[in-house]
């Protein structure tokens, strides 16, 4: 059984070493993943867009998340696995994301839930989960279920409003009883506010090096996503170039007769 109290300590900040989390939606990078020694690996909704091809996250289904999610597992046996609940799969009534959740746990062996937000809903929704064994990491900053209401993928917390929901969202995600929060999007010096006023561990993509923890896309991450460049990312290694570099001599090779040679056939 894999203790989140242990990797997501709640407690006094800063903690003793940075978390580490990765996104991943197959067998195959699951495995690279836990030989890696990666603390986290997040079976996100991003599929969507990464995996998929779609313009949002907006098309997945809680069944395409529990098909990548036991993919995952069977990959990556010994890792804690969150997995996001995709949109309109908890936000229509408490009753539906309780349903959702259980759902998720149960057919896919992970160890935990994610969704966004930090409204009334979702924390008392966070609260019923907690209650009843099912561990929630939140979400709060850009929540790209919400992208159509945020116009686009915009950074959040700028304006003192939207500073302030923020602050108050964190503050009543960490009362509810979830474990770790995902901050999103939102200025450096705001994720450290709210990071060092809240007890349990923060995970930031693109809200600077103040948080707890980090989570990449691991397309993004690898270098895989051609054309996108983010000013959060680091890219780790020139994926895409690497993959079609060894795709174009497959090519060659097939076709000037030195591919299957001697050494490849029986």
């Amino acid at each position: 059984m894999r203790d989140v109290s242990k990797l997501f300590p709640r407690g006094p900040k800063p903690l003793e070493r940075k978390i580490t989390v990765l996104t991943c939606y197959d067998f195959m990078f699951a495995r690279i993943l836990e030989d890696s020694g990666v603390d986290c690996i997040l079976v996100g909704d991003t599929l969507g867009v990464v995996y998929q091809g779609q313009p949002t996250t907006l098309p997945v289904t809680l069944d395409e998340m529990i098909y990548h999610a036991k993919a995952v597992r069977r990959g990556a046996p010994n890792t804690f696995i969150v997995v996001d609940l995709p949109f309109l799969s908890y936000q229509v009534s408490l009753e539906e994301g309780i349903r959702s959740a259980g759902k998720v746990m149960k057919e896919s062996g992970c160890d935990a839930v994610k969704f966004e937000g930090g409204g009334p809903e979702m924390l008392e929704l966070i609260y019923k989960l907690e209650r009843i064994g099912i561990p929630v990491m939140g979400h709060i900053g850009l929540t790209p279920q919400s992208v159509n209401v945020f116009g686009g993928h915009k950074i959040q917390g700028k304006a003192e409003e939207d500073k302030a929901r923020l602050i108050s969202e964190a503050k009543g995600i960490s009362d509810a009883g979830a474990f770790s929060i995902v901050f999103e999007l939102i200025p450096s010096a705001l994720a450290k506010e709210i990071s060092e006023s809240i007890p349990v561990p923060t995970i930031g993509i693109g809200a600077g090096a103040s948080t707890d923890g980090q989570v990449l896309v691991i397309y993004d991450f690898l270098g895989l996503n051609k054309g996108f460049k983010p000013k959060f990312l680091k890219t780790f290694m020139n994926g895409y170039e690497d993959v079609s570099s060894a795709v174009k001599n497959y090519i060659q090779e097939v076709r000037n007769g030195s591919f299957p040679g001697p050494g490849h056939s029986h």
